[in-house]
């Protein structure tokens, strides 16, 4: 194996130790992870001329990590995206979670994963890191054990898998948040271009809750579209693009679904996204922003970096002609993404 990994030590937390790993391949590419929040720092890849250089958002220390609101790189759990009200019915009984979006819960608001440390272990090509969330966990039900496992390849592959079990029926549902640019900050996601193996899209009202209805992505479909076609560019006024995409998971067994595909002509950069989770939510960093300074030495600014969050359906739980994402006890909660990084 060709790939290997290392840590050292980077920081404690409630006496907790934080932990920065890094993931090399045989040709110098490498992932940065941290255990705080069981976090993407940094993911160093080759443009077209060979030169390495780092395509996330992410912080060169971890107090970056402690004052981020924008859950930069992180895990997303006990459920990615908006729940309404901040509530939900499972086997006859109402559950209230923390509101941290308007009346909605985001994220799993003050009680989200990206708030955790996570215990690690480094393994020969990734890192495997783990959580223990008990019962009543920011309002939701079950004590939930996940695992986090990261895999990194020679061929520029970042390997997510998302293991859990519970010991009552609850809801689960969890992401990576990590915002691309795969300019390595030379400029905006503007001239980014975007392809989604999607047709329909859920609608969602102004606060970005669905609305229940499924639609057809028309204008908002992407097929190597710049990003800059696609959604009003005016940094004053946030008009980005906050859509969950429905995409096509029919693949052969065990194989994960094409979901996207980013490319920045300029550098060359290419990002192809798989999964066998039914959906991927497009964010395009408009209320991206950070207080600390980035691994470009400035802080963060809206649109300086897109999410494709591959996940579960948002809000699923309240609205019955979704696909749900209920995990019972005794049930195994199993899914995957993988960033394939390469080049024009």
């Amino acid at each position: 194996m060709a790939v290997k990994t290392s840590s050292s030590l980077w920081g404690q937390l409630n006496s907790a130790d934080v932990f920065l790993f890094r993931i090399e391949n045989e040709n110098g590419a490498y992932v940065k992870l941290t255990n705080y929040g069981a976090a993407i720092v940094s993911i160093v890849v080759p443009d077209k001329q060979q030169q390495l250089e780092n395509v996330v958002v992410g912080f060169p220390d971890l107090d970056g990590y402690l004052n981020d609101t924008c859950y930069i790189g992180s895990t997303i759990g006990r459920y990615a995206n908006r729940i309404g009200n901040a509530r939900f019915k499972l086997d006859g009984k109402i559950y209230y979670l923390d509101t941290n979006d308007g009346k909605n819960s985001n994220h799993a608001g003050k009680s989200g994963f990206n708030y955790r440390v996570f215990a690690a272990e480094a393994i020969d090509n990734g890192v495997i890191m783990t959580l223990t969330s008990p019962d009543g966990d920011g309002g939701y039900p079950g004590t939930l054990e996940l695992t986090v496992t990261y895999t990194w390849s020679d061929d520029n592959e970042l390997l997510i898998n998302y293991k859990a079990a519970t010991d009552k029926s609850t809801i689960a549902n969890f992401t990576n948040h990590a915002y691309f640019n795969l300019s390595a900050f030379k400029s905006k996601i503007y001239n980014h271009k975007l392809t989604i193996s999607s047709e329909y899209i859920v609608d969602s009202y102004e606060d970005y809750t669905p609305s229940g209805a499924i639609i057809p992505a028309r204008q908002k479909a992407f097929s190597n579209n710049k990003l800059s076609d696609k959604f009003k560019i005016d940094e004053s006024k946030v008009e980005g693009l906050n859509l969950f995409y429905i995409i096509d998971t029919e693949t052969e067994e065990n194989k994960l679904a094409y979901a996207a595909l980013l490319t920045d002509e300029e550098s060359g950069r290419t990002l192809k996204v798989y999964t066998d989770y039914p959906g991927v939510f497009l964010y395009t960093g408009d209320y991206l922003s950070s207080t600390s300074p980035t691994h470009t030495g400035k802080s963060a600014k809206p649109f300086d970096a897109l999410c494709l969050e591959c996940q579960h359906y948002p809000d699923s739980i309240n609205h019955p002609n979704f696909p749900q994402a209920t995990l019972q006890a005794g049930d195994v909660y199993d899914q995957s993404i993988l960033y394939k990084f390469g080049t024009i």
